[in-house]
């Protein structure tokens, strides 16, 4: 009985990974796509070729959990997450550091905080 608990133990410690995992990159996904839909924000800071890359990223993402997101470890879904944040930091980054102009120490911070 104790064993079947700690092999059911590591079970459960296994699925909340994947879970908190996979919940981390739909909602890193779902923020960007907000983001960019904030015309007073990124969405409105960004040349249209940015935006979408961006959106073709997400949507690349996006169609990688419908297909392979039951089977998806939680290794999977953090790899996936940093390639959604290395696709998009670059171009968050030119953003940032030549439109925010003497306020972009702020605007940046908060922005990468998020990502």
């Amino acid at each position: 009985m104790v064993q079947d608990a700690e092999k059911f133990a590591e079970e459960d410690e296994l699925l909340k990974k994947k879970v908190e995992s996979r919940n981390a990159l739909e909602s890193f996904a779902y923020s960007l796509k907000a983001q960019l839909s904030d015309s007073e924000g990124l969405g409105g800071k960004l040349d249209s070729s940015d935006k979408k890359t961006i959106e073709a990223e997400i949507k690349k993402v996006q169609d990688w959990i419908d297909s392979e997101g039951a089977t998806a470890t939680a290794e999977d879904f953090d790899e996936q997450r940093e390639q959604l944040q290395a696709a998009v930091a670059p171009i968050t980054a030119k953003v940032y550091s030549s439109g925010a102009g003497g306020d972009s120490s702020s605007s940046s911070g908060g922005y990468h905080d998020e990502l």
